[in-house]
């Protein structure tokens, strides 16, 4: 018997092409030169329009756009790919954190912009018990032996605020 067979099966959900992955850094390099690119374009036709349409002046365009075209800084990728690779084989080379896999060029940008990291143990999810062990921030660790102290900063800040946290109690 069939209960269901619609598109939100796993067999279906599988059977789509796997989507490109790309990390966050690649995607504001592509977006920034998108935007020089544009700005080359409009320069050289500013200066197209102000020395005026003499003669041939889509060639002076095409003159101006290759002179310009310097704007776009193509080493930029190449050296941050090298720097990728380099930074993936180090990782996955350290003898401090044997058995460490980079399994492609991203890692260490999504590591760099890692803002919170969760842990489990084993149990929590299982046994619905989860204990407070340790909460480790920027510039602070706090356990369960120093959670008041973590407490009375907390409240010191709120009450020094001005946003929402200000009235605290």
């Amino acid at each position: 018997m069939v209960v269901y067979a619609g598109k939100e099966t796993r067999a279906q959900m599988n059977s789509k092409m796997p989507r490109s992955k790309i990390g966050l850094l690649d995607s504001e390099i592509n977006f920034l030169s998108k935007v020089l690119f544009v700005l080359m374009l409009l320069i050289a036709a500013i200066i197209i329009v102000l020395d005026g349409f003499v003669g041939t002046w889509y060639f002076k365009y095409f003159r101006f756009v290759l002179l310009l075209a310097s704007i776009i800084p193509i080493s930029l990728r190449v050296n941050l790919d090298l720097a990728k690779i380099y930074y993936s084989y180090g990782i996955s080379n350290d003898p401090t954190i044997e058995g460490t896999i980079a399994r492609n060029s991203t890692i260490p940008e999504e590591l760099g912009r890692i803002q919170f990291l969760l842990s489990d143990k084993t149990g929590t999810l299982t046994q619905n018990d989860m204990i407070f062990k340790k909460i480790a921030m920027e510039h602070a660790s706090f356990s369960e032996d120093t959670l008041r102290e973590m407490l009375d900063l907390l409240r010191q800040s709120c009450k020094d605020s001005s946003g929402p946290f200000g009235d605290l109690d």
